[in-house]
């Protein structure tokens, strides 16, 4: 890879970094590329970006994003996107499956460095989708206990 490769490798590593609400830094030593492909179909179905970054490059862009440094070791396999719950349950769901060879390392979400108990724990949080479901059922429960209530009446009535 050439030096003007590099830079422009850098260049996007940084703008799609702050761009992204949050990133997760994994291990995948030993995973077989047919699960790194699985991965990568499971994510772009999701909207998640997946690369595999050299630690230099990685860490530079790190820093021209302006997030905390991260200390990046051993292989390592990006993953960013602008829903952190999403992005969460993707890699705790793909970890859970691999473990042997896939781990969480690190993660930065809305610029402060997090551990893997933090991201499996916003794993386990319902998604934006859950959560509007479960708003619209409240919002509607008055108006179903309302009618109940009326056709309870109406039942009631027919039956003097």
């Amino acid at each position: 890879m050439t030096r003007q490769e590099k830079k422009q490798v850098v260049e996007y590593l940084s703008s799609e970094f702050k761009e992204a609400s949050a990133f997760v830094v994994c291990d995948y030593k030993g995973l077989k590329v047919s699960y790194l492909e699985e991965l990568r179909r499971a994510a772009k179905a999701a909207n998640v970006k997946v690369h595999v970054i050299k630690n230099t490059l990685a860490s530079i862009a790190v820093k021209n994003a302006e997030y905390p440094a991260l200390e990046l070791k051993d292989t390592n396999i990006f993953l960013w996107a602008d829903d952190q719950i999403v992005l969460s349950k993707i890699i705790c769901k793909f970890a859970d499956a691999h473990s042997e060879h896939f781990s969480l390392k690190v993660g930065v979400f809305d610029g402060q460095v997090v551990d893997a108990k933090h991201i499996i724990s916003v794993s386990k949080l319902p998604s934006k989708e859950e959560l509007i479901g479960m708003l619209l059922s409240v919002w509607t429960a008055p108006t179903r206990y309302f009618v109940t209530g009326l056709d309870n009446l109406r039942k009631q009535k027919e039956e003097n």
